[in-house]
C-alpha cells in the first residue's frame, strides 16, 4: 500500500517536516512504501491562483489520488495549520481523500497550539472524506531537536506518541489490505438499520 509524506511547511528547514520524514522512516521499518510530497516546492504562483490546469499542481494531486494513507506535516501559525497545506487542500476535489487513511502531524512554539489540528485541520480533512482520520502527534519546538551532529532528538514523549501512531498507521493499513484480499466491501453507515 502506498503512503504519501505531504509536507506543509514553507520553511526549508522545519521541525515539522523532519519529524514527518522521521514517521516515514519507522513506516519503512515496517515495510511500508512511502513518496514525499512538498508543498513549498509547487509553484507558488500556481498555488496562490488555484491554477487547476498547472501540470505541477495536477502531478501534486496524482499524488494524492494514488495513495492509501496520507501522513500531513505541518507547522501551527497563529493557532492555525499552514496557509500553504489549506491552499493545497484547497486544489483537492471535494472527495480528495476519499478511502484514505490520514495521520495528522504538527510542530508549534507551545503546548497552547496543541487543538489547532483537532480543531482546524481534522475537520477540513474529514470534509475531503477522509476514511479515518487517525489521533494527531504535536510536538513543540522543545521536544523536536536538530543538529548537523547528533539529528533529529525527540523528547521520550513524542518518541511515544509517534511509536503509538506509526503501529496504529500500520496496522490500519494491513487491516484494509486484508479486507481487501478477502473481498469485503464496507457498509455505508446511512445503509445500517438498527431498532431497540
Amino acid at each position: 500500500m502506498n503512503i504519501l509524506l505531504l509536507a506543509g511547511s514553507p520553511s526549508l528547514s522545519s521541525r515539522s517536516t523532519r519529524l514527518l520524514h522521521h514517521v516515514g522512516e519507522k513506516l519503512a521499518l515496517l515495510g511500508h512504501r512511502y513518496a514525499k510530497l512538498n508543498v513549498r516546492d509547487l509553484p507558488a504562483l500556481a498555488l496562490l491562483q488555484a491554477d487547476f490546469g498547472d501540470e505541477t499542481l495536477k502531478a501534486a494531486r496524482g499524488q494524492v489520488a494514488d495513495a492509501d494513507a496520507v501522513v500531513i506535516g505541518t507547522p501551527v501559525y497563529k493557532a492555525a495549520y499552514s496557509g500553504i497545506l489549506k491552499a493545497f487542500l484547497d486544489l483537492l476535489p471535494q472527495d480528495g481523500l476519499k478511502g484514505k487513511l490520514v495521520l495528522p502531524l504538527a510542530t508549534g512554539g507551545s503546548q497552547s497550539h496543541m487543538l489547532a489540528l483537532d480543531y482546524g485541520l481534522r475537520p477540513v480533512l474529514s470534509s475531503l472524506d477522509a476514511r479515518h482520520v487517525l489521533p494527531s502527534i504535536y510536538a513543540t519546538e522543545q521536544q523536536i531537536v536538530w543538529s548537523e551532529e547528533a539529528g533529529l532528538v525527540l523528547d521520550p514523549a513524542i518518541v511515544r506518541r509517534v511509536a503509538d501512531g506509526v503501529e496504529n498507521l500500520s496496522a490500519s493499513l494491513i487491516a484494509l489490505q486484508e479486507a481487501a484480499a478477502a473481498g469485503f466491501e464496507p457498509i455505508p453507515f446511512s445503509s445500517v438499520r438498527c431498532s431497540v
